[in-house]
């Protein structure tokens, strides 16, 4: 059975370019699919393979990194979650921006019941460090966004909203735990006082929790072609738009602006005829590959969530 693995830890990579050729072997050699990025700070991935060969790579990673925290989840029925095995080497594992951010003092980490808590502490600003793309689909109650297409403009609405003086208590979570470990650490650099992070992130939170406890607001994106998870980690309801990224919902995918392949109600005034074109011709292409019996892998897609695809995989 093929299952979904993600996983990351924050650790010195002295040689990212030679790990980054043994992983890529190793990956191949156990007919892994998915992205794996590495840089100096550490390691982030998402890989789909069959649970033998998931547990050989956990042993691997483990040998060259130590212990961390693997996420297991399930695919669709369609079995798919990426086309081909990638192993990337980037300047951060997952993009920020921010030099010299002491990774040593991130905030505190909470479990489910302590989270509930927080957001019902009118003296805690909670947070979702998500992208708004991510957010569209489903947040915590009263969790503030700050609107941003990347993570690295997430720096800058701190210094613009959040004044240490007046605001000691702050509680931020994201989707596996990666981007608060950033977060969390810039914010306790910021000055607050109290700084608080979801312990394994919304996916955690969704197989820990109940439904009928939760306080999570309809689905969760996440970064393969299951598009979006709801409780107990099952694919959710969300479709996603070839063009720029954006999660469908069945509403969206009946508006007049959608298209399949093409565009979307979010994208449609944005993208241009001959884009267009160049999407309908990409679909063509798909469906010939269909009729062969073949899996049409394509281009890269135009859009901001595409960019954030790679780079933020938790």
């Amino acid at each position: 059975m093929r299952r979904v693995l993600a996983f990351y830890k924050f650790i010195n990579v002295a040689d990212p370019d030679v790990r980054a050729g043994e992983l890529q072997s190793l990956g191949e050699q156990r007919e892994v699919v998915g992205t794996i990025l590495l840089a100096n700070e550490g390691v982030n991935g998402t890989i789909v393979a069959e649970q033998s060969n998931l547990e050989l790579m956990v042993q691997s990673l483990q040998q060259s990194f130590g212990k961390m925290m693997f996420k297991w989840s399930e695919l669709d029925q369609s079995g798919v979650g990426f086309h081909r095995f990638k192993v990337r080497v980037k300047p951060e594992i997952v993009s920020f921006g921010v030099a010299d951010l002491n990774l040593q003092m991130t905030g505190q980490h909470v479990g489910a019941e302590r989270w509930n808590e927080l957001l019902d502490d009118p003296d805690v600003l909670v947070i979702d460090t998500r992208n708004h793309y991510e957010i569209d689909i489903g947040t915590f109650d009263n969790a503030v966004s700050p609107d941003t297409d990347n993570f690295r403009q997430f720096p800058q609405w701190v210094k613009d909203n959040v004044d240490p003086t007046k605001q000691r208590k702050v509680a931020m979570f994201c989707t596996g735990g990666i981007r608060c470990e950033k977060a969390s650490a810039y914010m306790a650099q910021h000055g607050v006082e109290e700084v608080y992070q979801l312990d394994g992130g919304i996916l955690q939170y969704l197989e820990d929790v109940p439904e009928d406890a939760s306080r999570r607001q309809r689905e969760c994106f996440v970064f393969d072609q299951r598009v979006s998870v709801n409780h107990g980690l099952e694919q959710g309801k969300f479709r996603q738009c070839y063009a720029c990224r954006h999660p469908l919902s069945a509403e969206d995918l009946q508006a007049a602006e959608f298209e399949h392949g093409v565009s979307c109600p979010f994208c449609h005034s944005t993208v241009t005829e001959q884009r267009r074109q160049q999407f309908r011709e990409r679909q063509r292409q798909v469906r010939l590959a269909a009729a062969r019996g073949e899996s049409h892998i394509g281009v890269k897609h135009s859009g901001k969530a595409s960019a954030g695809r790679v780079r933020e995989l938790n």
